[in-house]
């Protein structure tokens, strides 16, 4: 059956069709659709939250990871990003003489990127988990030593 004779706009159908396609598979993808890694990348790194400070010498990140143990976060640079990563999956055990009237805490992933400067020295790079919080520091490197004057001998000729 014809469905633009059923009176549905073939453009609004290919529009929708591309909206609720998230096929993770390569070359199965229609047009432009986001994949579910993509999706579930972009809701993780939107519900972690992060502070930046930038110090003389030194950038600090602060980002809330709560219920996490300290095996369970992955930081890593790659490409000029410092990539933070961790996942809180659901607890086995279960109520026993009661019932669960409310689940509230925060089970997925986290994750954050965050771009580095050229002034970043990637080598030293150390970082600290405590109550939920982890704080990561990126020493910079030291300012270029300023270049001698040179002098340049002027020919007449």
């Amino acid at each position: 059956m014809d469905i633009a004779k059923m009176g549905f706009d073939p453009i609004f159908l290919n529009a929708l069709h591309d909206l609720l396609d998230f096929t993770d598979e390569p070359g199965q993808c229609s047009h432009h659709a986001p994949s579910r890694a993509y999706v579930r990348d972009a809701k993780a790194m939107a519900a972690t939250p992060a502070d930046v400070v930038e110090y003389p010498n030194s950038y600090q990140f602060t980002i809330d990871m709560p219920g996490l143990k300290s095996d369970q976060i992955k930081v890593k640079i790659e490409d000029s990003q410092l990539v933070v990563s961790g996942e809180r999956k659901r607890e086995s055990e279960k109520v026993k003489e009661g019932k669960l009237v409310r689940k509230e805490r925060r089970l997925g992933k986290y994750l954050k990127k965050f771009g580095l400067p050229e002034a970043t020295d990637t080598d030293k790079v150390s970082a600290a988990y405590q109550d939920g919080v982890l704080s990561i520091m990126v020493e910079k490197k030291p300012p270029p030593e300023p270049k001698a004057a040179k002098n340049i001998e002027v020919h007449v000729g």
